[in-house]
């Protein structure tokens, strides 16, 4: 999995930048995790609950995202993938956009608390 993370030169704000197949988690670190010490807290121990076998699977829903955390994998997607929203209209569809590619990300357990990791580290939480 590649990624980057930044900070705006002119707000500071951090942002977190990932390859195509994984690019949901960006969007979803900025906006679910932020800053939030406590959120990071909560999913690292939810991460470690379905690691040590206490949890099978645990969801945890955000605003705009849902993470998934089972004993294989991680997925993350955007609620609007979850909650079947409106079609799209026939000129997006002629457009071909792929959204489906853009609101669903999967990643392994170990490689998604290294990406947590990480992020903690850069902002300093």
């Amino acid at each position: 999995m590649e990624y980057d993370f930044l900070h705006d030169a002119i707000t500071g704000k951090a942002t977190a930048i990932f390859s195509t197949e994984h690019e949901v988690i960006g969007p979803w670190l900025e906006v679910e995790i932020g800053y939030d010490r406590e959120k990071f807290k909560a999913l690292l121990v939810a991460i470690d609950a379905v690691d040590q076998g206490q949890e099978n699977e645990v969801a945890i829903t955000g605003s705009e995202y849902t993470v998934t955390i089972d004993q294989q994998d991680v997925t993350i997607e955007t609620n609007v993938s979850m909650n079947g929203a409106e079609p799209l209209s026939e000129e997006l569809q002629e457009q071909q956009l792929d959204i489906d590619s853009t609101s669903v990300a999967s990643c392994g357990l170990e490689d998604f608390r290294e990406v947590m990791m990480s992020w903690a580290k850069f902002i300093k939480v």
